[in-house]
């Protein structure tokens, strides 16, 4: 047993009020009385009100009131009190971070062993961006997203978290506003995060094609467990905070839908502080500026960025949208033609 936990199991022990010799401890625990003077020592200087009583009826108790009355959670419950733990020790600034690790072991000590063991790596599955820096990127247009989550969306959450847990596999029916057409997919879940105020569910596809995929939860139409295990995959969620995972999703796009602009020194570096267009690639160029490519199939949106970013930006690749971008222009130019006859 790990000395956190035997710690974790006196304060349970003493919790019923009465007073436990070291003796007793030494037994419970399988240690020595050496040990449990230790760690009764350990715990006072964390804080823990211990008090050992002398006499031949003497022994060591809690002071009375030091845990809350006991409360009987349901597995959703705890489960939800857990993981919202978890989420608490990703912020920056987390109030009383103190009592975050020790109420954490409680509620996971009085929990199943599989689901306790599983939980207790909840970091690994779960995970929280931080705050996006965005300079300039357009989503394409959708319906705002309700308040709170829709059922739908609720139901994608709750199924792909539980298949999570049990180590099963999911059925996925998604939808896209990059494709015209429902996708059926079936995954091995792996992990989710919550980023810009949506969740994204993360899983090794298994049909129609192989690879690890992320699908929105706000997409998803419908889902269900088919069964299966998760063949035990080593799989870590920070690994893909810092929107690393934007990295081979852009990749993927700039196959699809190659997008070219050459841009100044200072264009690239107001892009590369988005939280989108930072993981774009880029190729330097000797006059110290760089030509960036993603991947985009809609021009409107590759037009406002060229608006945005001004002088010296210039669309390369696809060449057949120059010509709609140069007419675009000239309409903007006409606008402010007026003026310009006026000032001459």
């Amino acid at each position: 047993m790990r000395r956190t936990d035997r710690l974790l199991g006196i304060m349970l022990t003493l919790r019923a009020g009465r007073v436990v010799t070291a003796a007793e401890l030494a037994r419970r625990f399988e240690v020595s009385q050496r040990t449990v003077y230790r760690d009764m020592e350990t715990l006072s200087a964390l804080g823990v009100p211990v008090y050992a009583e002398q006499g031949r009826r003497g022994g060591f108790r809690l002071l009375e009131g030091y845990f809350l009355p006991a409360i009987s959670f349901s597995q959703e419950e705890a489960v939800s009190l857990v993981l919202g733990l978890t989420v608490l020790e990703r912020m920056r600034s987390r109030p009383f971070a103190s009592g975050l690790e020790t109420a954490s072991a409680k509620l996971l000590a009085a929990m199943p062993r599989r689901l306790s063991q599983r939980l207790a790596g909840a970091a690994a599955f779960l995970g929280v961006e931080r705050h996006a820096v965005d300079a300039f990127h357009s989503e394409p247009s959708e319906p705002p997203l309700p308040e709170p989550a829709s059922p739908a969306e609720q139901r994608a959450i709750d199924g792909f978290l539980q298949a999570l847990l049990d180590g099963t596999r999911v059925a996925l029916n998604y939808r896209s506003p990059y494709r015209e057409l429902m996708s059926s997919v079936s995954a091995v879940p792996r992990g989710l995060f919550w980023d810009r105020d949506l969740w994204y569910l993360v899983g090794d596809q298994i049909e129609p094609t192989a690879g690890r995929r992320l699908w929105r939860a706000d997409r998803v139409l419908a889902i269900r467990s088919i069964g299966g295990d998760d063949a035990g995959v080593a799989f870590d969620i920070q690994n893909m905070l810092g929107r690393a995972w934007l990295a081979g999703a852009m990749e993927q796009w700039l196959a699809e839908a190659p997008v070219r602009i050459r841009i100044t020194r200072n264009q690239a570096d107001r892009l590369r502080g988005d939280w989108y267009y930072g993981h774009a690639r880029y190729l330097e160029q000797p006059n110290g500026g760089a030509i960036v490519s993603f991947g985009q199939d809609r021009r409107e949106i590759v037009v406002e960025l060229l608006r945005w970013l001004g002088h010296g930006a210039e669309l390369l690749e696809p060449r057949e949208w120059r010509a709609a971008i140069r007419d675009d222009l000239r309409r903007m130019l006409a606008t402010y033609q007026d003026d310009l006859s006026e000032s001459q």
